[in-house]
């Protein structure tokens, strides 16, 4: 059971002692800061605070608390309830409010769960913010409401339906070129609130679906998050069905992956590689994506003439890095799809809609338009860590063993080899190092990933 506070918000365990674990106490605790942070920085007589959660067995109790710690700060809060985290992005901006709050531990499984923050912008915060909010949280600096100045609650339960809408009027959404094609398309939501807004995002797009586990109940029928060895069940499904192709989502729909016609996994990292070819093609222009993600964007970029640049791993930080290189499009290699024409956020709703159409004005099967692109592999392992493990003591030798190569430490350390690369961080949402390798063939970079996790072996003793 864990506790994880960082600049990206506070996640954790359901249950517990309170201090190391997700309990009721901490949910308030941290609610209370981010109030409190909010408060006392934009300095309104009235704030109002968007808040939506996910389906995980834990929201509807993490939900009440946080909204009705937000009540006794004197914040407004708009209730969206099920709700995705693109959706509560989109929203914040469209009802004009100061700060969301999205109730989800993402890809973690069921026993998770985690508050992550908005600005006014519907962004994630900075990590000076974040950095702020926990400090506010330890000293216990909150000032509440007296009993005339309480906030109120205002429940708004169409914004999933409204967010469709704002993805079908994007310029490079055809819907009519897709409602041609008449795809068939399995879905699997794993049971959370994906389960909901992928299906009627598709059949507003003509597309006949077939759903599995598409009931919002928060039981994961698999762990959710969307890796191959999870994902044995909608790929014989597509099969069976002979679907043109499926579509996997995590809990909170800001991640998107593709299983291709032939039953084969499309690719997490080729989800951003498709689409941005698809919108390069249209409108030409720079890219960013994080230094774990595969070196096929930069191709694909390249080839319609764009610049491509690699960020720290986060969300924030890729898009703090494409605001300032003005990139068209952007996001991460776990399926993480950033469209600034909509917002700036990963947004599985857009990935959908911009394949949908790539696809439509292709003459090509799926299983075809993944063979189009640059053939890169990746292996994707962890180490879990104990206390005695000194990360940086980990990071400091392998930068030394491998000082004669291409090296980067804005995140970790990633070094860069003639034909592959390996990237060494401590995770920002789990108590692990993450060492990502990607290769021009799979064994290659399993290779690759075995003798680093040997060395890292031999340095930890």
């Amino acid at each position: 059971m864990t506790l994880i506070k960082s600049i990206s918000g506070i996640r954790g365990t359901i249950g517990g002692n309170v201090g190391e674990n997700l309990t009721p106490i901490d949910a308030v605790k941290f609610a209370s800061a981010y109030g409190t942070f909010l408060k006392n920085s934009l300095q309104k007589d009235k704030l109002t605070v968007v808040i939506g959660r996910d389906a995980r067995i834990s929201g509807p109790m993490i939900h009440q608390l946080v909204m009705q710690t937000l009540v006794g700060l004197g914040i407004n809060v708009i209730d969206l309830g099920l709700s995705t985290t693109p959706t509560v992005e989109v929203t914040v901006p469209l009802e004009k409010a100061d700060g969301g709050i999205i109730l989800t531990a993402s890809h973690n499984p069921k026993q998770w769960n985690a508050l992550k923050l908005l600005n006014n912008k519907g962004e994630f915060l900075s990590g000076a913010e974040g950095a702020l909010i926990l400090e506010i949280a330890e000293s216990d600096s909150f000032d509440f409401a007296d009993v005339d100045s309480l906030g109120t609650i205002t429940e708004i339960t169409d914004y999933m339906d409204k967010h469709i809408d704002e993805v079908l009027n994007l310029k490079l959404v055809d819907v009519e070129a897709v409602k041609s094609k008449k795809f068939k398309v399995v879905v699997d939501g794993v049971n959370s609130s994906g389960g909901i807004v992928i299906p009627a995002l598709l059949k507003k797009m003509g597309v006949e679906v077939v759903e599995l586990y598409c009931e919002p109940n928060g039981h994961f029928p698999h762990n959710p998050e969307p890796l191959k060895e999870h994902l044995t069940d909608i790929c014989e499904l597509v099969v069976k069905e002979n679907a043109d192709f499926g579509i996997v989502v995590d809990p909170d729909v800001d991640r998107l992956a593709f299983i291709s016609n032939n039953g084969e996994m499309f690719g997490e990292e080729y989800t951003l590689v498709a689409v941005a070819d698809y919108v390069l093609s249209k409108t030409p222009g720079n890219t960013v994506s994080n230094m774990s993600s595969s070196r096929a964007l930069k191709d694909i970029t390249e080839k319609h003439n764009g610049i491509y640049e690699a960020s720290a791993v986060g969300e924030v930080n890729v898009v703090e890095l494409m605001k300032k290189n003005n990139a068209i499009i952007g996001g991460e290699g776990n399926g993480g799809i950033i469209y600034p024409e909509i917002h700036y956020g990963r947004d599985a709703l857009v990935g959908v809609a911009l394949f949908l159409t790539h696809l439509a004005k292709q003459d090509l099967d799926v299983a075809a338009l993944r063979a189009s692109y640059p053939a890169y592999f990746m292996s994707k392992n962890k180490i879990e860590l104990t206390p005695e493990i000194n990360v940086d003591a980990i990071l400091e030798e392998m930068q030394k063993r491998y000082a004669n190569e291409k090296i980067s430490t804005i995140d970790g350390v990633k070094i860069d080899l003639a034909d592959s690369w390996v990237h060494l961080r401590k995770s920002n949402t789990e108590p692990i190092i993450r060492i990502y390798t990607e290769a021009p063939s799979q064994q290659a970079a399993d290779d690759l990933a075995q003798k680093i996790l040997q060395e890292i072996q031999e340095v930890v003793g």
